[in-house]
């Protein structure tokens, strides 16, 4: 029998800042009601900071007016010079991305500092990113932990995930793997794709807990529904060992061939491996079976 290991990764911290999601999400279609944008235009034209960011939020979502990336900026600005926090965070995205301004990441540090010291657990996320990655201000994991642990302790998933991996690896803070197993899953259990793989890897392979090939499944699992080429891998190479589920060859095929074209050589080999063991038409039902799922489910690495 031929034993397949896994990927024994933890998600290092990435670049990964959000658009603001306050009184206008990105994510929601739904416009907003007749005579609303006309009123807004005039408390935000009249001073009013909340306005002028919610204004700022409409520009750049598109939702109830054109999209200009350009406006959005200018009303984050009248907003984030008035103290409004989520203006001075979205003003401090704009600049991180030269979305409506050119790109200066020392402006988008300057702006996420003025947020986060108000306790915006956004901008303290992103400053913290700022920190990790040297992007506008000097490379300081301790200063990226600090406010890493500042939006943690406010429940960003995003910080706990990171915070967890700064444990596992002793970045920033000593190594301390109990600490990284307890913040993922404060990760995990929000829904953190990252914070599910990392937790599942964690009760893989016994650090921070005692090993549980079940759990590890169990979260590779709810990891792998959300897209995570890595957990879609490691759930592939459980189904192929019979790891904490039932050993089927076709599962482990099915989990693998998706990670697999992210992943690299290795993947591909170990998926090309399990495929040997099924017919050309059960490889093919399997691989129609993955297109279909890829429509109905999230990627996060396309």
């Amino acid at each position: 029998m031929r034993f397949y290991g896994r990927f024994l990764l933890w998600l290092l911290p990435i670049l990964f800042i959000l658009s603001t999601t306050n009184l206008i999400a990105a994510q929601n279609t739904k416009q907003p009601p007749t005579g609303y944008t006309a009123t807004l235009i005039k408390q935000a034209e009249s001073g009013d900071a909340k306005a002028q960011f919610n204004l700022g939020l409409m520009y750049a979502t598109g939702q109830g007016i054109s999209k200009d990336e350009t406006e959005a900026a200018r009303w984050y600005r009248k907003a984030a010079e008035q103290g409004n926090a989520g203006a001075q965070c979205d003003l401090g995205v704009a600049y991180a991305n030269g979305a409506g301004v050119p790109k200066d990441e020392a402006e988008a540090a300057r702006w996420y500092r003025k947020a986060a010291e108000q306790g915006n657990a956004r901008a303290q996320y992103n400053l913290g990113l700022m920190y990790f990655n040297g992007e506008g201000v000097p490379k300081d994991e301790a200063e990226a932990i600090r406010w890493y642990r500042k939006a943690a302790e406010q429940g960003d998933q995003r910080a706990q995930h990171n915070l967890g991996v700064a444990y596992a690896y002793g970045l920033g803070v000593p190594k301390n793997e109990a600490e990284a197993f307890r913040w993922h899953r404060k990760a995990a259990e929000q829904g953190n794709a990252e914070g599910q793989y990392s937790l599942g890897l964690m009760y893989d392979t016994g650090r921070g807990v005692p090993r549980d090939e079940a759990e590890a499944a169990r979260w590779y699992r709810k990891a792998a529904e959300q897209g995570n080429a890595l957990a879609h891998y490691n759930l592939g190479v459980a189904y192929s060992n019979g790891e904490g589920v039932p050993k089927d060859e076709v599962e482990a095929y099915f989990w693998m061939n998706l990670g697999a074209s992210t992943l690299g050589e290795k993947a591909r080999s170990a998926r090309d491996g399990v495929g040997e063991g099924l017919t050309p038409e059960k490889r093919l039902e399997v691989q129609e079976r993955c297109r279909e799922w890829l429509k109905t489910h999230p990627s996060m690495h396309d």
